[in-house]
């Protein structure tokens, strides 16, 4: 009997269904793909990787389509540092699209015609306010007015969604604790979506299928460092494709937040999601996490990487300087994070043994870094040093970062509070909030 093309096919892709299962993936499908002819095989297929029981976010983006009907109304696009300017006629409009945007994915999600791949499927789209956002605020004098980022994830109700097999859908606009509304980009909620969530593949979209190399030829894989190191040489490319610039970016700071694939696929190709995910060879380009990380002690060797890390943050006044002498004597208090011979975060546990508390103290994580909650895991660490030297309280200065130290358990104290060495060194120009716990 003829084995058919058809079930070697089917033969093939059984592992990579069985791996897959119960699987957490966030899709980035950005408004370029929308646009496309094949975007109904994508939501097909999209279905199809939920009837096969992974669990899917799906995120969409609306630049093409905010852009037309700015033009249509005959507002300019504004964009400061290449982020879109949003202000109160624009933002209008960007909603209408965003949330007719939505309604059409919902519905083609929830189609159930005959001959097609979603044939008696019953999916739940479920949307709301999973994402907390905040304003851009002002940057180089420009006003980025409803143009914001995320600031926090609701990764347990998402959760909650997936486990009931809805697939959560997310548009680029998104609320703020003040009950303000705000434009997101797709990159963005993807990426924080997917390090949240620890999803298990960050997937996107582009005109391109992958990156190729000199020869022209598809990279199947890509550590970030290397997949940094394209995104570059395409910034510099006038005719490169945006949609794939955007992705690097995100796949990059996804996988060193800890999601271990990024895939890019190819819009225009009819099948390629699911070539990819279900093939031995795959079609696109994976960028793939790098190697572990390591927590530890600092110790004089590491000097110039804790300077390299500080010294930024020292000239935007966000720490106290640190001369390299003070540094060395100090070297004992610290602890770090090391990724391939690189200091990517520190911390330090100051004792003041007479009042039985520590202070938790220059705290620094890497620009590429900071999308994974390292320096809560510092500071958790210093904790837990500060437990075993049976310290009361942990107290720590910040001009900053208050609402991150409340998130924490830390409580607002006031001077008096400090131990007395502390007191006296307190600088009432800089005055910095005090916030302590108790242990």
């Amino acid at each position: 009997m003829r084995t058919t093309e058809l079930v070697s096919g089917f033969r093939q892709s059984a592992p990579y269904v069985n791996a897959h299962r119960g699987k957490t993936f966030v899709v980035m499908l950005g408004g370029e793909a929308i646009t496309q002819p094949g975007f109904r095989s994508i939501i097909n297929d999209i279905a199809l990787l939920n009837s096969l029981g992974i669990k899917i976010v799906l995120v969409y983006g609306a630049r093409p389509q905010i852009n037309q009907a700015l033009g249509l109304a005959g507002l300019e696009p504004t964009y400061h540092n290449r982020v879109r300017v949003t202000d109160d006629d624009s933002f209008k409009l960007i909603k209408q699209v965003a949330g007719a945007l939505q309604l059409d994915i919902t519905a083609r999600l929830s189609m159930s015609l005959s001959n097609t791949p979603m044939q008696g499927a019953q999916i739940n789209v479920v949307s709301g306010n999973f994402v907390i956002a905040q304003p851009l605020g002002v940057d180089e004098g420009i006003d980025y007015h409803h143009s914001g980022r995320v600031r926090r994830i609701d990764a347990a109700g998402i959760r909650r969604q997936l486990e009931s097999n809805g697939i959560v859908l997310m548009g680029p606009i998104a609320a703020s604790v003040t009950g303000e509304s705000f434009n997101l980009t797709a990159e963005d909620i993807a990426t924080q979506v997917a390090i949240k969530l620890k999803a298990d593949k960050m997937i996107g979209f582009s005109e391109v299928g992958g990156i190729t190399n000199e020869d022209g030829d598809i990279i199947a894989e890509l550590m970030p460092n290397f997949a940094e190191q394209k995104m570059l040489e395409l910034e510099e490319r006038p005719n490169a494709c945006p949609g794939t610039i955007a992705f690097l970016h995100a796949a990059i700071t996804a996988t060193r937040g800890g999601v271990p694939r990024c895939h890019l696929v190819s819009y225009d190709e009819d099948g390629a999601l699911l070539q990819e995910l279900f093939s031995r060879d795959g079609i696109g380009t994976q960028i793939v996490t790098e190697s572990a990380e390591k927590l530890r002690r600092a110790t004089i060797s590491d000097i110039g990487g804790i300077l390299d890390l500080i010294r930024p943050l020292e000239q935007q006044g966000l720490l106290v300087r640190r001369s390299r002498e003070q540094l060395e004597m100090e070297i004992d208090y610290f602890t770090l994070i090391e990724r391939d011979g690189l200091v990517i975060g520190c911390a330090a546990l100051y004792p003041f043994v007479d009042e039985n508390v520590g202070e938790f103290a220059c705290l620094a994580v890497h620009p590429d870094y900071r999308d994974a909650d390292r320096g809560s895991l510092l500071l958790k660490h210093i904790i837990q040093q500060a437990r075993q030297r049976r310290y009361d309280k942990v107290f720590a200065l910040t001009t900053r970062s208050i609402h991150w130290f409340l998130e924490q358990g830390f409580e607002l104290v006031t001077v008096d509070d400090l131990p007395s060495q502390k007191k006296q060194l307190y600088n009432y120009q800089r005055r910095s909030k005090i916030l302590a716990i108790t242990l």
